[in-house]
């Protein structure tokens, strides 16, 4: 499904104009939501990333990537990444995803971090299951409110993901190694009604988010680690663990 897709560094200011337009068809028309061309221009001279996915000569997907220090030692925070609705289901962004992986260890970076919101399951696979990325930290409102229709109107709940670049469960899990989930010590549901009471019931996804946030902020408080996503007849189902491997 993705073989007819390019990977590849974008270096010339049309292709951060593309990047913006793809915002702009993802996310929405909000000015102060979207990045400027001249984010793309800094990032690229100061050691981030820009990511391009190509579908022949047309751009269809991107990777924003800024460079981070913690603990004296360099990372890469991804920033955001993004697909035109008609190339998504293809796997093209877990092919951005393992360019972004190849290049940083090409440099010497092991470690990537970036967020999503826990109410995007999809986004969770993709993140735990097929990458092998765990979190250990919850933060709530991280944008603060928008008015991105993507955002609902809610606040902007994230999980920081931690993606241990040359680990071996990173290894494992994009060489498509890794069992299913199944038992786990600690579950966080998400109904699968969710999706309707966006439409219909925003009071019901609003209380959600509040108790996924009351729970994720336990759990990690007690050294637990979210580190896959089930989905059941009932909806979907966070897997935690008590983690100290890293």
């Amino acid at each position: 499904m993705s073989a007819d897709i390019l990977i590849r560094k974008c270096t010339k200011i049309e292709e951060f104009h593309r990047c913006v337009e793809i915002q702009r068809e993802v996310w929405g028309e909000a000015d102060l939501e979207v990045e400027p061309y001249v984010t793309f221009v800094v990032s690229a001279q100061t050691g981030g990333q820009i990511i391009g996915a190509f579908d022949g000569d047309q751009m269809v997907g991107f990777t924003l990537a800024m460079v981070g220090i913690r603990d004296n030692i360099p990372y890469l925070h991804s920033h955001m990444t993004g697909v035109l609705t008609s190339h998504r289901g293809r796997g093209v962004g877990r092919l951005l995803k393992l360019f972004q992986r190849e290049e940083a260890l090409h440099r010497g970076i092991r470690r990537v971090e970036w967020t999503f919101d826990p109410l995007e399951t999809r986004n969770a696979h993709l993140n735990f299951n097929r990458l092998g990325a765990i979190s250990r930290h919850f933060i709530p409102n991280f944008y603060g409110l928008t008015t991105s229709p993507l955002h609902r109107g809610l606040p902007t709940d994230r999980l920081l993901v931690e993606w241990h670049l040359d680990s071996k469960r990173v290894i494992a899990a994009i060489n498509e190694l890794t069992r299913d989930p199944s038992d786990s010590p600690a579950i966080i549901h998400l109904p699968g009604e969710l999706k309707q009471w966006e439409k219909d019931q925003p009071e019901l996804v609003l209380e959600t988010q509040t108790r996924v946030r009351n729970e994720f902020i336990e759990l990690f408080s007690k050294g637990y680690a979210a580190t896959a996503v089930r989905f059941t007849s009932s909806g979907a189902d966070y897997c935690l663990a008590p983690w100290s491997d890293f």
